[in-house]
């Protein structure tokens, strides 16, 4: 699509007045957008068009990527850039007398997505559309999203996202290919001539219609597609009616139960209910999901289910998907008549699955009772599967006899959804170097003596179209300038900065960007929170999902020891600093709430406080966002990536901020290692444990945190500020927190790594102050986060675990 900015502003007008009857003189912003983005989803279609012709008449391998969250943001700027229009759009919206921005904030961020997961699905499907492989997402149309964040009296309050509240300008309904999903029910098993057939009788009926979204490909004609699954009630609902008046409640009762399915992301499942709904969301995704590829697939190919897996690959991300192998099997069971070991073979050799936590509430696990009442078919299978690998541990492998309650699929009434996935899979995947060695040494060490060569790593990334050339495009013509565009299309040659480390020019030139950045986020965080920063200051920023393993406490600590600092001694001499928060705290987490609260506490005893000379300020800025973090990343100094090490399993913000230029502040944790060897320890931060001390007091002992409170002074004081009064009337307002550390043996390790995570702030400090020196380091994290990129981790999983191969359209 080939346009001038005179030609985006005439057919941009056009728009307005022939096909939404707007006159130009009346239009409204949202006006504006409407028109843009049908302008350029007509573009969009063409190509997608197109590329599913191609795959069709191609016959490749293509893959299905199935996740519960896709964290997308903002798809406009996104398209625009991948078309080759931002530029020429930008120009001909400021020629019509708009600001951009405000043009492109019409579209609120589409509510499919909580955090890194979610997001690190987004960057795959840019990636595979961008290098031309067929490849697709699939996942669950909430209406709202995981909720909108709000701050009362400094407490987080959960306010409904609803972000379709407007239409989704980038969705289509594809009623006609919606599918059936069954809950509930009997089976009935009959013996046909010696062969056991199931019956599913009495079950409830859900309607799952898709929405489809196009995923641009950078600058090429390729357009994926992120099919979304909405729940709707079925059309003979009307079965209902009867001569009873009371059927219409009821029929109203029924149809609320069925959308709540896909009304929001990650229901709260503290309660019963919760479970049930949590359990059917998974289930509604993968029933869904499946039905239509293999609809598909026996439609547009032709061919024997025997070649599945060579035409399809299915990768499930983290364990929420995990029930795609025995739904699959239930297909090909008792909807195409294939034979157990038949049926077996093609599920193991279709579906591949990706690990992204060693944390225990994270390895999903059902009660066996829920499951067989929910899903009584499914449960059958994974039972019959468990029994087969059960047997099969007895027989081939009799030194793991004693361990075979570790292993099995199902023990002690719990269903255990990662090892389903690992057993049911030929592919399993850890998201990061230490993940994966952590994954095969000890949580899943026992499967991996089993399987040794289904375990393999692949490093997380990100696509830096959006999070360098859209995000900081300040930055990207600097680079652009020194070594050429060629790093668009293969990030890579980033590495090229490194002639420029020490080239003075150079150095002011990225400088002068950060500064830029640091002064439209400074009006940023006034706007928006009132609170005035200084831009010449450390911009050190945290922004993640609140968990206790994340360790924002840690960092509260310090901010707090540091304000402590300053007010025995105003006149001390430090680098002045902004300390940047961002991140929810899922609505039942008691815990994070309170770490949320102290912050604003802290930051509001700080803010106002004249003693301290303006030296230090803390801004939570409110309902983190992927916008906001577009906003945040290129203005950012310092990244936070403080998690107990041993917890994260990768982290993908360590790669947005190292790739704009912040330096990673960090454990040996997830990527941090690959960070700090690709860069070199000296163009880091590193401090605390490593994932080997942590896991050692794990499982040994050794470590009393109390102890370390007994001693050292700095830390009896910010702990005892948390319940002597200081932040408050309430005395007792944050003993949680006290005693969360004392009384649980500072599980996160926030104690233990106080003093090393003092002395690299301190460092910071010092380094900061020579800028040269701090340019040096910013720009060698920039030519190494080439690496970084999501093309060079889809790149692998195409190699070495779908076998893709492009296909240019």
């Amino acid at each position: 699509m080939i346009m001038t900015a005179e030609s985006m502003k005439e057919a941009i007008v056009d728009r307005l007045e022939t096909t939404l009857g707007i006159p130009f003189d009346q239009a409204t912003e949202r006006d504006i957008y409407v028109a843009l983005s049908t302008l350029v989803k007509e573009q969009v279609s063409k190509n997608w068009t197109r590329t599913t012709q191609t795959y069709k008449k191609q016959q490749e391998r293509q893959v299905y990527y199935f996740s519960m969250e896709f964290l997308l943001g903002r798809l406009i700027e996104n398209n625009l850039l991948n078309l080759g229009l931002l530029d020429v759009c930008n120009e001909a919206l400021q020629e019509l007398d708009f600001v951009p921005e405000e043009i492109y904030s019409q579209e609120h961020d589409a509510g499919l997505g909580n955090g890194g997961l979610g997001r690190l699905a987004a960057c795959f499907l840019d990636s595979l559309a961008s290098l031309e492989l067929p490849g697709h997402g699939c996942g669950i149309r909430y209406k709202y999203g995981l909720f909108r964040q709000r701050f009362v009296n400094g407490h987080q309050v959960e306010l409904p996202d609803y972000w379709l509240k407007e239409d989704y300008a980038w969705e289509t309904r594809r009623g006609e290919q919606a599918v059936e999903v069954r809950f509930g029910g009997t089976v009935e098993m009959n013996d046909n001539d010696g062969k056991l057939t199931f019956h599913h009788k009495d079950y409830e009926t859900v309607l799952a219609v898709p929405y489809d979204v196009p995923i641009v490909g950078y600058q090429n004609k390729t357009v994926n597609t992120l099919r979304l699954w909405s729940a709707e009630s079925s059309s003979d609902d009307f079965n209902f009616f009867g001569s009873d008046r009371t059927d219409y409640y009821n029929y109203l009762e029924y149809k609320r139960s069925i959308e709540q399915i896909s009304e929001f992301l990650y229901p709260d499942d503290s309660h019963f209910e919760g479970k049930v709904l949590r359990l059917k969301q998974q289930y509604f995704l993968v029933a869904a999901g499946l039905k239509s590829i293999l609809r598909s697939y026996k439609k547009k190919l032709g061919l024997p289910l025997s070649s599945l897996p060579e035409k399809i690959k299915i990768q499930i991300n983290d364990t929420h998907p995990s029930l795609v192998v025995p739904e699959l099997m239930r297909i090909l069971l008792d909807e195409e008549g294939l034979t157990w070991e038949e049926a077996w073979e093609i599920t193991r050799k279709t579906v591949a699955y990706t690990n992204h936590t060693t944390l225990s509430e994270a390895l999903e696990t059902w009660p066996t009772e829920m499951v067989r009442d929910l899903l009584p078919r499914i449960f059958m299978i994974i039972d019959e599967i468990n029994e087969r690998f059960c047997k099969g541990l007895w027989f081939d492998h009799p030194e793991l006899r004693d361990q075979i309650p570790e292993l099995a699929i199902i023990a002690y009434d719990t269903i255990r959804m990662a090892h389903l996935a690992i057993v049911g899979s030929f592919s399993v995947n850890g998201v990061a170097k230490i993940h994966t060695d952590i994954l095969k040494k000890k949580e899943m060490k026992m499967f991996y003596s089993l399987y040794p060569q289904k375990f393999n790593n692949k490093t997380n990334g990100i696509t830096h179209r959006r999070w360098l050339l859209h995000a900081n495009p300040e930055l990207s013509a600097a680079i652009s300038e020194a070594i050429g565009d060629k790093w668009i299309e293969h990030p890579k040659n980033l590495i090229g900065l490194l002639r420029y480390v020490d080239d003075k020019s150079f150095q002011e030139k990225i400088d002068s960007v950060k500064r830029y950045n640091k002064q439209q986020f400074a009006k940023i965080i006034r706007d928006q929170t009132g609170i005035i920063v200084d831009d010449h200051s450390i911009f050190d920023v945290h922004i993640k999902r609140l968990h206790g393993y994340k360790r924002q406490l840690l960092n509260i600590f310090h901010i707090i020891y540091l304000y402590n600092t300053l007010r025995e001694n105003p006149s001390l001499d430090i680098t002045p600093r902004t300390f940047i928060f961002g991140a929810k705290a899922a609505p039942g987490y008691h815990f994070a709430k309170q770490v949320i609260k102290l912050i604003i506490s802290v930051a509001d005893m700080i803010n106002s406080d004249p003693l301290i000379k303006n030296k230090i300020k803390v801004v939570f800025m409110e309902n983190y966002s992927v916008s906001l973090a577009e906003k945040i990343i290129p203005a950012a100094d310092v990244s936070e990536q403080i998690s107990t090490a041993s917890k994260e399993a990768s982290g993908t913000g360590n790669m947005k901020l190292m790739m704009n230029g912040a330096l990673t502040l960090g454990t040996l944790d997830g990527a941090n290692i690959e960070i700090k060897d690709m860069v070199g320890k000296e163009n880091s931060f590193i401090f605390g444990l490593s994932a080997d001390e942590v896991l050692h007091y794990y499982n040994h002992g050794g470590y009393v945190a109390r102890d370390i409170y007994n001693t050292d002074d700095r830390i009896r004081t910010v702990m005892d500020q948390l319940i002597n009064g200081f932040f408050g009337s309430d005395e007792m307002e944050f003993k949680d927190i006290y005693y969360n550390i004392l009384s649980n043996n500072d599980e996160y390790f926030v104690l233990k790594d106080f003093d090393s995570y003092e002395e690299a702030q301190e460092l910071v400090d010092q380094t900061y102050r020579n800028r040269s020196k701090w340019m040096q380091m910013s720009i060698t994290n920039i030519a190494h986060s080439g690496k970084f990129s999501s093309d060079r981790t889809i790149s692998e999983y195409a190699a070495e675990i779908w076998g893709l191969r492009s296909t240019t359209v």
